[in-house]
């Protein structure tokens, strides 16, 4: 307090130049609801931190880092839909800078800055949308196993992987995939319209390393954080990370109640085994 008040009455000289203090928010991991076994990335975990970025009214803009592989069309675009509203309201500019992958919805989200800076050897695009699944009518046969499902609605068992596939079920899917797609592709040609390339393979679901990103107009230009910044702030700039919550283990350990016994994990595992692997799926497709 004295400090700005001296700043008010001294010469900037006597007093040194206040520092540029820009917020940083991390939106990494995977995009979805998450569960007890695994943290995700989510419009429910990271909406506070948001908002405290972008009510930091002498900041002059707000960075993004995004390190992200996908997940949740729903939750991308949430995500997606709230930067841009703070940024509306607060009269903000987003710069999004890239990690490892901004893929899938994690491209989605970067579609929320300004400007996007990528590293060259970062991964971006996966404009597309994509289902998977198994097959298990054959193994519960050659098991022994008999499945019933009892339905109310002659759809509702569309997909079932214990049954047969069907054909006009699989036209309806790829029906909805078109649909989300094209919203997907409506995004980016509204937000990149200024560089995007007039190549039809960019909304073909490839990724890209961000040096090619950068030349399909998916990405503005190669950086860093701390380069980008330093040369628009200059060497003092200062970064203010706007940090999560404590994680729910710290919170376990905090409030003194007893750790989970070994007969209860034992009994949680295989979920979260599961839950591990579905998580790790997502960034090896990448080769992450």
């Amino acid at each position: 307090m004295i400090k700005k008040t001296l700043r008010a009455v001294l010469p900037e000289k006597l007093v040194g130049k206040e520092k540029t203090v820009v917020p940083l928010v991390r939106l990494h991991g995977v995009i979805g609801q998450g569960s007890r076994f695994n943290s995700a990335l989510n419009l429910a975990n990271v909406e506070e931190r948001l908002e405290t970025a972008f009510k930091m009214k002498k900041a002059p803009l707000v960075a993004l880092s995004i390190n992200s592989p996908g997940g949740s069309p729903v939750q991308s675009h949430l995500i997606y839909k709230r930067i841009r509203q703070l940024a509306s309201e607060h009269s903000k500019q987003v710069l999004v800078f890239v990690e490892d992958v901004a893929a899938s919805g994690g491209y989605f989200i970067a579609l929320a800055g300004d400007e996007i800076i990528v590293d060259a050897s970062s991964v971006v695009g996966s404009i597309g949308v994509v289902s998977a699944g198994f097959g298990f009518e054959g193994l519960i046969e050659k098991i022994g196993v008999e499945r019933r499902v009892y339905t109310a609605g002659t759809k509702k068992a569309t997909l079932d992987p214990f049954q047969p596939e069907n054909a006009e079920d699989v036209a309806h899917l790829k029906g909805l995939q078109k649909e989300l797609h094209a919203h997907f592709i409506g995004i980016v040609k509204e937000r990149r319209a200024r560089s995007l390339a007039d190549d039809a393979d960019v909304f073909n679901g490839l990724f890209w390393s961000g040096s090619k990103g950068v030349e399909l107009g998916l990405a503005d230009k190669l950086g860093s954080l701390y380069e980008e910044l330093h040369a628009r702030f200059g060497e003092d700039v200062k970064l203010k990370e706007i940090e999560a919550k404590s994680s729910w283990f710290a919170s376990l350990l905090s409030s003194g109640r007893t750790v989970p016994s070994l007969e209860a994990a034992a009994v949680h595992m295989p979920a979260a085994v599961l839950a591990a692997a579905e998580e790790r799926s997502h960034w090896q497709r990448f080769g992450l």
